[in-house]
């Protein structure tokens, strides 16, 4: 069985840099994790506001996939993105999907940490592959946040004014669930 915890928020907000410090710090503790990328920068379909229901089932569909596979290797797992944030985008697609909803209302039970990672500057840098429209940008923001509330989601909301002390927080948020042993030895 693993420890799952999951990035969300929309694009560019520093979920991938945060991933990877917390990696890197966990790592040098002695955890065993696997880091699941963004399946997105994978998919073979049209992103951003030209994305289809087809698109973001297939994104959908890859990352608990990925999701799984770490999952049977290792036993933290780290998520650049949830299907949370997935069903997001897919909902500003293509509305509310019946069917979907009730894959996303039982993964959602697989993550042990959602933190919610918010916007903190309307700037986006161009990486080739997100939409740089602020106004896209913020409504998927929008959305995630509506359901978080909708769905009463236990999360780490870190705050937008401490950027600084995120990957901290996170960290010490992190270890305090986790508690491992040796941990509990060295505070004795």
């Amino acid at each position: 069985m693993s420890f799952k915890i999951a990035f969300i928020g929309s694009h560019g907000v520093g979920k991938t840099t945060l991933v990877y410090g917390l990696a890197a710090r966990l790592k040098a503790r002695d955890f065993s994790l696997e880091v699941v990328v963004e399946v997105a920068r994978r998919c073979p379909l049209p992103l951003n506001q030209e994305t289809s229901l087809a698109a973001q089932s297939w994104i959908l569909h890859t990352q608990i996939a990925d999701e799984l596979a770490a999952a049977a290797r290792y036993p933290l797992v780290l998520c650049d993105r949830s299907v949370l944030d997935n069903y997001a985008y897919l909902l500003l697609a293509s509305g509310p999907r019946r069917e979907v909803e009730t894959l996303i209302e039982c993964w959602l039970d697989t993550y042990d940490l959602l933190v919610h990672v918010p916007i903190v500057s309307d700037d986006v840098l161009p990486d080739g592959v997100r939409s740089t429209d602020r106004g896209f940008r913020q409504a998927v923001e929008r959305r995630l946040q509506d359901e978080l509330s909708r769905r009463r989601l236990e999360h780490l909301r870190l705050d937008s004014e401490g950027r600084d002390a995120w990957l901290d927080q996170v960290e010490a948020e992190v270890l305090q669930r986790l508690n491992p042993a040796q941990l509990r030895l060295l505070g004795e």
